[in-house]
């Protein structure tokens, strides 16, 4: 009898087969947009040498023949396009990543003081994000700009809040150490000090578990990456020579100068943002039950390490996907920086496309350069949600 029923089922046609449908149609569609993707391609390709304009990626070979105002890497009006959009490249992951890491810094100390039980700190935290949240970021990098170029005084008459801090119109120069070849070793006796730390938590966890005893890993963390810093430092007859600015003509001279340009867009950005990310903060650590807190009372931790050890860790499962969208919405908003003259991608991408008339290819770069920033920062973050979500048994 199963044997017959076997043979009478006849086989499915692969139109009802839903499986097989659903690989025909994404097959279709890919073709389709295939086809549109060729006939744009060619029709503009062809409508542009009609006209006689170049196409190509050729002119980035060329000499560039501007100047840009800064710059993490040498450069000069006789380097080719590809280097200036790379100085634009690297202007704009400068203000990202700085802006990112005082952005979360931020954001999370305003979100934590808008739960505060003192009234007057959760009134002003709320207040702060309303009033950030409320100010379109341009204008917000608009009225920087004018604090710094309108409200600042030349640098003849710089002022000096601290021994080595000059603020000016010029910008903020600061006092930095002089390079010394400590410094290389210092650096790598800080990476090492991270390896070890990383391999002692996942000791320390292993050890909790089979013991039941809990480890201070985190003043052990702190003690060695200090530690080994210093001791380098003490070992290469701890240099203490700073690089002083001092004021040469009309400008300053020596340490580290912070444009008027990147200052006024990295305070923009991070303090718009920050008032999202506060919200966010809040969220996460309302999202956490109040018998967490009371558990952890109970067990006899102490309200201090409370937060950090039971509520954030839980808070952070929700925190993660609103902050990723957070950290992409800084890196793309940094973008109107040619409002204000500060020489990101975008900005020297533009004067290349006026120089060259090459406005496609411009555009595709800009385009690329930006999908990459956010693949990579979405990459990034959903590997470490990954990391911190929670694994039902």
């Amino acid at each position: 009898m199963f044997a017959l029923s076997s043979a009478s089922i006849e086989k499915i046609p692969f139109w009802l087969d839903p499986k097989k449908r659903s690989i025909i149609a994404q097959v279709v569609v890919l073709i389709m947009f295939g086809l549109l993707a060729w006939y744009l391609v060619s029709t503009t390709l062809g409508n542009l040498g009609k006209q006689g304009i170049a196409t190509g990626f050729g002119f980035l070979d060329r000499e560039s023949a501007f100047e840009i105002g800064e710059s993490l890497i040498p450069y000069s009006a006789a380097d080719t396009y590809a280097r200036a959009l790379l100085v634009g490249v690297l202007n704009t992951l400068r203000v990202a990543l700085v802006g990112i890491v005082l952005t979360i810094i931020l954001g999370a100390f305003i979100g934590i003081a808008r739960l505060s039980g003192n009234w007057l700190v959760s009134k002003l935290a709320g207040i702060y994000i309303e009033v950030m949240q409320d100010i379109p970021v341009l204008l917000q990098l608009f009225f920087w700009y004018a604090i710094f170029y309108g409200m600042l005084p030349s640098p003849r008459q710089a002022l000096n809040p601290i021994k080595g801090l000059f603020l000016c119109n010029r910008g903020m120069i600061f006092a930095v150490p002089q390079l010394h070849p400590s410094h290389k070793y210092i650096f790598l006796a800080f990476i090492l000090g991270c390896v070890l730390v990383y391999f002692l938590r996942h000791w320390a966890i292993s050890h909790q578990a089979r013991t039941g005893k809990a480890l201070p890993v985190f003043k052990i963390s702190v003690i060695i990456l200090v530690g080994f810093p210093l001791l380098t430092w003490v070992a290469f007859g701890a240099p203490t020579h700073m690089d002083h600015p001092k004021l040469h003509g009309f400008n300053f001279k020596g340490g580290v100068t912070l444009s008027p340009e990147f200052m006024a867009l990295l305070l923009g950005l991070v303090l718009y943002t920050a008032a999202f990310v506060a919200e966010v903060v809040r969220a996460g650590i309302q999202s956490v039950g109040k018998g967490q807190r009371e558990a952890a009372m109970s067990i006899g931790l102490k309200p201090g390490q409370v937060l950090p050890l039971v509520i954030l860790p839980q808070a952070l499962r929700v925190i993660t996907p609103p902050l990723t969208s957070q950290m992409l919405n800084l890196t793309k908003n940094s973008s109107l920086a040619v409002a204000i003259g500060y020489p990101d991608f975008v900005s020297v991408a533009n004067t290349t496309i006026n120089q060259t008339g090459q406005s496609i290819e411009g555009v595709a770069l800009i385009m690329a350069v930006y999908l990459i920033f956010s693949l990579s920062t979405s990459a990034f973050m959903n590997w470490y949600n990954k990391r911190v979500a929670l694994v039902e048994r």
